[in-house]
C-alpha cells in the first residue's frame, strides 16, 4: 500500500515538475517580448571594476569602491555629461579609489580607463544589452585578476535593492511563485 502511495506521489510531482516547466517557458517567452534590446551604439557608459584577486577580502574592497564611486554619477542627464564629469574630475576619482583601499587596509593601487570595452549579454531591469563594444569607465584593483563587476553607469542602471544598496542585475535572486510553491510542496511530501 505504501508503494503505490509513494508511485502516485511520484506521478503527481512529474506532473506538476512538468506543468511548472511550461508555465515557466510561457513567461521567459511573454518577458523576452516585454524586453528592449538596447544596441552597442552610442549613448551608453558602462562600469567595469576588476577586482585584484578572488579572494573575499579583494571581492569586499571591489564592492566598496563600487559603492563609493557610484553616487557620483546620479547627477548625469546625458552620455555627455559622464564623459564630461569623468575627464574634469578624473584626479578626484582615482583619490577616492585609493582612499577607499586605504580605509580597507589593503595596498595595491588602482587604474582607471576610460574607454571603449567588450562586454557580453547583459540585462538590467527590462533592457538587454547585447554582447559588444561598450564606452566604459574601467577600474581595476591592484593585479586585475579576480571577478567583476559591471553595471550601466548612463543610463544609470546600476540596480538598487529595497535596503539602499546597489546590485548587479546578474547577483540578484529571483524565484517565481510557482516555483516556491512548488518547493514547499515537495519538502512537505517528502519530509
Amino acid at each position: 500500500m505504501q508503494q503505490n502511495s509513494n508511485k502516485a506521489k511520484l506521478l503527481l510531482l512529474f506532473a506538476l515538475l512538468l506543468s511548472l516547466l511550461m508555465a515557466q517557458t510561457i513567461y521567459s517567452a511573454q518577458a523576452a517580448n516585454t524586453m528592449t534590446s538596447i544596441g552597442s551604439e552610442s549613448g551608453i557608459l558602462r562600469l567595469h571594476i576588476r577586482a585584484n584577486s578572488d579572494s573575499e577580502r579583494d571581492q569586499a574592497v571591489k564592492m566598496q569602491v563600487k559603492e563609493a564611486l557610484l553616487p557620483y554619477f546620479e547627477a548625469a542627464e546625458s552620455l555627455e555629461d559622464a564623459k564630461t564629469f569623468l575627464l574634469n574630475n578624473g584626479d578626484a576619482i582615482q583619490q577616492i579609489c585609493e582612499r577607499t583601499l586605504l580605509d580597507s587596509g589593503v595596498d595595491y593601487g588602482v587604474y582607471l580607463q576610460l574607454g571603449t570595452e567588450s562586454f557580453p549579454d547583459r540585462v538590467y531591469q527590462d533592457r538587454l544589452f547585447p554582447a559588444g563594444e561598450y564606452d566604459a569607465l574601467v577600474v581595476v584593483l591592484g593585479e586585475g585578476g579576480g571577478q567583476n563587476w559591471w553595471c550601466v553607469l548612463f543610463p544609470p542602471l546600476c540596480i538598487v535593492t529595497p535596503d539602499g544598496e546597489t546590485a548587479d542585475i546578474e547577483e540578484l535572486e529571483f524565484e517565481s511563485d510557482i516555483a516556491a510553491w512548488f518547493k514547499e510542496l515537495i519538502a512537505r511530501w517528502f519530509k
